[in-house]
């Protein structure tokens, strides 16, 4: 085994770390966002609801952004983007339902 195999091999190994490592950070960056909105959406509605506080605000984003971050933690990229297609469907539904109502 030369020189030019044993770069070739480190070359290879380099890149396959990156590309794995770029993979982790995505996942992490989508289930991050995801739980975010989530949380954010659920947080507000009740906060119009109960009417709480700032802190209970913040509180209550942090606990449904964790719960969607763990929950989210096994589902590939393709299942996390359909799951948030379907809660940005349901989202415009309650916004229909919300300016069609009395």
């Amino acid at each position: 085994m030369g020189i030019g195999d044993k770069l070739s091999s480190f070359s290879n190994n380099v890149q396959e770390g990156v590309k794995s490592t770029t993979m982790t950070v995505l996942h992490i960056s989508l289930r991050m966002i995801t739980g975010f909105f989530v949380g954010m959406t659920l947080a507000l509605i009740g906060q119009e609801l109960i009417g709480y506080g700032t802190f209970a605000l913040i509180f209550a984003t942090i606990v449904v952004m964790a719960v969607i971050i763990k929950l989210l933690s096994q589902w590939s990229f393709a299942q996390i983007l359909i799951f948030d297609l379907i809660v940005v469907l349901v989202g415009m539904l309650l916004r229909m339902y919300i300016l069609v109502a009395p």
